[in-house]
């Protein structure tokens, strides 16, 4: 297939092209810093290009067969528009050239809940943190880019990972409609999860959970390697 992939060179971004180059796809990585972007192969277009500018969103997609999504943002107190504003234009480049399968990365934190072995520390006091204070701002924007997903006529599905963490390959990671009581995905379990959906249309127009249930960090491990640095 001829795939687009935003967001290209972010950790999920940068294994989703590599995975989706291994199956044999022909891959364009979109992404602000082509430079930088460490992939090179003879079915892969390193573009250059801000998910904000609507011309650029616009010819990469163009004569592709599918888009996947794994723009990722820093948390902070500002206000985030980049997930809905870059979604506004995905969804306007594929209807205008009739692309339709799109898949892109939201969050578990979008909806919170209570995990069965999440214990007191991390259901009542680290999630609430994370989700209603520290990313207050970037959940709020994915809410609105899942509204504009689901509003769609496109075959798209909705991918929420729960806490990313680093893996050295894909496991037997556990996909389910809605909701998963996991609190951990690996991103390399992320990427291959969107890369499996392009040959898989039960989960199409649907929000799936995606989930690792092995070799998961403890919590504090969780929290020095990946919440307390740059992602």
């Amino acid at each position: 297939m001829l795939i687009t992939v935003f967001g290209a060179n972010g950790p999920t971004g940068r294994l989703l092209t590599g995975q989706a180059l291994a199956a044999g796809h022909q891959v364009t990585a979109v992404t602000r810093q082509p430079d930088a972007f460490p992939l090179r192969h003879d079915r892969l277009e390193v573009v250059s290009a801000d998910v904000l500018d609507a011309a650029a969103v616009d010819a990469a997609v163009a004569k592709r067969d599918a888009v996947l999504s794994t723009l990722g943002v820093p948390a902070g107190k500002e206000p985030i528009s980049t997930y809905s504003r870059g979604v506004t234009n995905m969804v306007a480049a594929m209807e205008r050239h009739r692309v339709r399968r799109l898949a892109v990365v939201s969050s578990s934190g979008v909806a919170p809940h209570a995990y069965s072995d999440g214990g007191f520390l991390f259901n009542r006091v680290v999630l609430p943190y994370v989700t209603r204070v520290l990313g207050k701002t970037l959940y709020d924007d994915m809410r609105r880019m899942e509204t504009l997903v689901r509003a769609s006529d496109l075959d798209w599905t909705i991918v929420r990972p729960s806490g990313l963490y680093h893996l050295p390959s894909p496991t037997a990671y556990t996909l389910v409609e809605g909701q998963a009581d996991g609190r951990f995905t690996a991103r390399t379990d992320l990427a291959a999860s969107m890369l499996a959906l392009l040959d898989d249309d039960r989960y199409v127009r649907s929000t799936v959970s995606v989930i690792t249930t092995v070799d998961n960090p403890t919590l504090p491990q969780w929290i020095r390697r990946e919440a307390l640095t740059k992602s």
